[in-house]
């Protein structure tokens, strides 16, 4: 004989199970992935764990994802799409300068920030974001069956670098036969700083050694460019 408790969590579960309107169950999904990822990390999104918060059987789950790869891949597509607006919120204050050599060299300084400062606001959604291209490339085993949310703004975080470095290039601080390519040394070489300071040799530098060594590093990736 079931025991009230037993009864009234049934109930409940049963209620939210009968909630989701067509179309509501892959965004309560997604949103579950995403509070996973940034609790824990790429490793912390699961299938299983994403339909018990969203209150569904687990074989609810495979008609909107083929399976937890085809979670976190789009799970990683938020990740990236909260990364580009923390780089818009940065540019939009550098795009404030008057005067066009610096409004360009701020443009690509508040990229540089935003992408760090993410990366260690929100380790979890960071990681999450690049897991699925930092990892050896493998054969696709589960098919995607349905679109993957792209990010609401249209764009991504390396075109917002891109765009950074084109107004350096229309600005004549980065010469245009310089500029192909420059974006993926940059990005290079921020990410790797990043890493560090979440994985490697810097993460218990202080909060003073992060910001003068963040500072050496955007000013010798301008340099360098």
């Amino acid at each position: 004989m079931a025991t009230p408790a037993r009864t009234s969590a049934t109930a409940a579960a049963t209620r939210g199970r009968r909630s989701y309107r067509h179309g509501d169950l892959r965004r309560a999904l997604l949103d579950a992935g995403v509070a996973l990822a940034r609790e824990g990390g790429p490793d912390a999104v699961v299938l299983r764990e994403a339909t018990r918060r969203a209150g569904v059987v687990p074989n609810a789950a495979y008609r909107h994802f083929a399976g937890r790869q085809a979670l976190l891949d789009a799970v990683g597509i938020v990740a990236l799409d909260q990364l580009a607006l923390a780089m818009e919120q940065q540019m939009a204050v550098a795009a404030q300068v008057a005067e066009p050599a610096d409004r360009a060299r701020a443009l690509l300084r508040a990229v540089g920030v935003a992408y760090v400062g993410f990366a260690e606001s929100q380790p979890g959604l960071f990681r999450t974001a690049f897991s699925g291209t930092a990892a050896p490339a493998a054969p696709v085993t589960e098919p995607v069956t349905e679109p993957v949310d792209l990010p609401a703004n249209g764009r991504d975080p390396l075109a917002l670098l891109g765009s950074a470095l084109d107004a350096m290039v229309a600005a004549d601080v980065l010469p245009a036969a310089r500029r192909p390519g420059a974006e993926y040394l940059a990005w290079s070489t921020v990410h790797g700083f990043a890493v560090f300071l979440l994985d490697g040799p810097l993460r218990s530098v202080t909060t003073d050694q992060r910001d003068a060594l963040s500072e050496r590093l955007l000013a010798m990736v301008e340099r360098g460019l």
